[in-house]
């Protein structure tokens, strides 16, 4: 019950805490996320806010094993203060409004992507909520390292304990429930499979939902362009950061390269032995991988014509190539270091694999401008065109979703 001028009121939402037994609490503690629903929203960007993430983002670029993990640096640099202002002048032009967090923002991080629940979190705490993230099950080291930087930031900053809670379950519909029911935006990050589970705990009724279904991704290499680059060895370290970072799991992960221009053997021999080169020195790499890879490239061959496997000598790396582009070709996509390549004459081709809603990220070499004819056609995919190296880096527009809108309400003043 909350108490205002004497009168009891009693709460729209509650939870049982019999329904959060199995929790293992990360960051926050059982008390805290009971008294969620209690929690005052915020504005967005607000001084505490800007003041906690930098504090976080500080003590991660601190910290020696922050470092080894590209992934974690680019989080940190992405809730650095500047990062959080130019965000907050982006998205703050609105005038005659105020906005406020929803409320509870509850999200499912993939168990695939380490660092993804960090994103998440960052996007629901910077637009005013309190946030409940179911982590990964799979230990990271890099979950252990943001999660160490978060619990200093909370005994730096108290008064935001109460928004930010960190927690890890079995596939209990049980606990799901339960947290759904307090959601005020639900926030799914985990693919096909785990939208429709999460999907049997029902939301209230003025609740939202947010989800990320499977998506896959292609890299477009104008061959003029890279073989003209004087950053070719960089290139290759973004490539690399693009895909084998996160085991090629990613949803920006590009699953097809796409050559274009005059001098595509040449450009082909150069990228390829380059990659190869990093791969050799930093993938591990284990038997499974391998054998997965194999299996989808037979697959592919014995669903369409025109694919074979080109020799790298090195089974980190697998380039299948293809003679023309076919719809379903993404349904044997692999990871770990697993390409599709196809040499294009003419851009629209490529609407064969763009003219899905499961395409989201074109990467490129080369002028954007290029992009324009395909785009005009109409395509129902490609969220996102950003430059090799990229891929990964987060913003508040994500999935063609604008999580500042989705994660905030709007009060009008007229």
């Amino acid at each position: 019950m909350l108490r205002y001028g004497g009168a009891a009121i009693p709460m729209q939402k509650s939870l049982d805490k019999e329904n959060l037994q199995g929790i293992q609490y990360l960051a926050g503690s059982e008390e805290i996320l009971a008294h969620m629903p209690e929690v005052e929203a915020r504005e967005p960007f607000c001084g505490e806010i800007e003041e906690f993430l930098n504090f976080l983002s500080k003590t991660l670029l601190s910290m020696p094993e922050a470092k080894l993990y590209p992934d974690v640096v680019t989080f940190a640099f992405w809730i650095r203060r500047s990062s959080v202002k130019k965000l907050a002048e982006r998205f703050q032009a609105e005038e005659n409004c105020i906005h406020l967090g929803r409320g509870v923002a509850f999200h499912i991080a993939p168990s695939n992507v380490a660092v993804n629940y960090a994103y998440s979190f960052a996007a629901g705490f910077m637009t005013g909520n309190a946030n409940v993230v179911r982590i990964p099950s799979k230990d990271f080291p890099q979950i252990s390292i943001i999660n160490k930087a978060v619990n200093m930031a909370l005994e730096q900053y108290p008064a935001c304990r109460p928004y930010i809670c960190f927690v890890r379950y079995g596939r209990e519909q049980r606990i799901n429930d339960a947290l759904s029911s307090i959601a005020d935006t639900r926030i799914v990050w985990g693919g096909d499979r785990t939208i429709a589970e999460l999907r049997k705990s029902p939301l209230g009724p003025r609740a939202s939902e947010i989800t990320f279904a499977d998506r896959y991704s292609l890299a477009v290499i104008d061959s003029d362009a890279y073989l003209a680059a004087d950053n070719q060895p960089r290139i290759a370290d973004d490539f690399y950061n693009d895909t084998y970072l996160t085991d090629q799991n990613a949803c920006t992960s590009p699953r097809l390269v796409v050559w274009c221009g005059s001098q595509t053997a040449r450009a082909k021999e150069r990228f390829w032995s380059l990659l190869l080169e990093r791969v050799q020195k930093k993938y591990e790499f284990q038997s499974i991988q391998g054998v997965n890879k194999l299996t989808n490239a037979f697959l592919a061959a014995a669903a369409q014509e025109g694919t074979h496997m080109i020799s790298c000598g090195d089974n980190r790396l697998v380039r299948i190539s293809l003679d023309h582009l076919f719809e379903g070709l993404m349904d044997f996509r692999g990871d770990s270091g697993y390409f599709y390549e196809y040499d294009c004459q003419d851009i629209c081709d490529l609407k064969a694999v763009c003219d899905d809603t499961h395409c989201q990220t074109v990467s490129y070499i080369g002028d954007p401008q290029m992009f324009l004819p395909l785009l005009k056609t109409g395509v129902r995919g490609i969220d996102r065109i950003v430059p090799v190296g990229k891929t990964m880096d987060f913003d508040l527009i994500w999935d063609g979703y604008n999580l500042y809108e989705r994660l905030t309400r709007t009060i009008h003043i007229s």
